[in-house]
């Protein structure tokens, strides 16, 4: 034990105070992370800009908006690949109509607010969303989003669109029901869960549109415990007496109400309007 003591003691005596970031490695780490944290923030700067950028352009209504529609084959099967080869942007034509006669309503003078065009496949998904992300991985994802979308093909003579919307179709037969949808306005993009069958196109393009809604400011109105649309904002006729049932559905309610607690989802844009506040967030009125 003496022995031991004797050691320490000798040591005490030959080492200098070391102070906390005094090592040259030390110093090269932290200038490292400082440098990680600006560039990091330098990018979310740019980011924010080009969102709010973004967000002037898309909703000014001077000029219409290009659409670009990406399908997918979301579930790797012959039936949806079969699906995928008879799109043609024809049809697609519902969300045009629905937009132009929206858009009619609160006074925008364009008579085509929006051009919907279909673009050549990718060769790979979009990254996905992990289910319960936290915060930062909800940025990487929404950075590696923003430069796949950057990044996807179009044909020859086919002008970037505006509005990127990548739908991934399933085969009702093996997948009867898909993942929510998801639209960002921050980098104009659009993941849509749909069927590849011609009976759910009417469906398909309002969910479509819902999506490209979101990108433009607009925000859902239904509750998410429910499905259930919200009232006043989430009915397409909240003045209706008696209210129920309603028989249309506002576009981000995505449903209409039967009754209190039966909810319906329309077949088509047809069945279809643009709430006040929807009209609001997209500056298709003003306060």
């Amino acid at each position: 034990m003496v022995g031991h003591a004797s050691c320490a003691l000798t040591a005490s005596r030959s080492s200098a105070p070391r102070q906390l970031g005094s090592e040259p490695g030390t110093r090269r780490g932290a200038t490292w992370r400082q440098l990680r944290t600006v560039l990091l923030l330098l990018v979310l700067a740019i980011v924010a800009a080009q969102a709010w950028y973004d967000r002037v352009t898309t909703t000014s209504w001077r000029r219409p908006l290009w659409i670009g529609i990406y399908p997918l084959n979301g579930d790797d099967t012959a039936t949806t690949e079969a699906y995928l080869h008879s799109l043609s942007s024809a049809r697609f034509a519902d969300i045009e109509r629905f937009f132009a006669t929206q858009a009619q309503r609160y006074g925008i003078r364009l008579d085509s607010p929006v051009h919907v065009e279909l673009y050549p496949p990718p060769a790979r998904p979009p990254p996905l969303l992990t289910p319960g992300a936290d915060l930062l991985h909800r940025v990487w994802w929404s950075l590696q989003l923003r430069w796949y979308a950057a990044h996807a093909p179009h044909a020859a003579g086919q002008a970037p669109p505006q509005i990127r919307v990548f739908v991934l179709y399933h085969d009702p037969q093996t997948t009867p029901s898909v993942p929510h949808s998801l639209g960002l306005s921050k980098g104009l993009i659009g993941v849509v869960y749909a069927f590849a069958h011609e009976a759910a196109d009417g469906s398909n393009n309002m969910v479509i549109t819902h999506e490209v809604m979101h990108t433009l400011g607009a925000t859902d109105k239904y509750d998410p415990d429910t499905d259930g649309p919200l009232y006043p904002y989430g009915f397409a006729d909240p003045d209706q007496r008696p209210l129920y049932p309603q028989r249309r559905a506002e576009i981000m309610a995505g449903r209409y109400a039967l009754t209190r607690s039966q909810f319906v989802m329309p077949d088509s844009l047809e069945q279809v309007v643009v709430g006040p506040l929807t009209a609001a967030e997209i500056r298709w009125t003003r306060p």
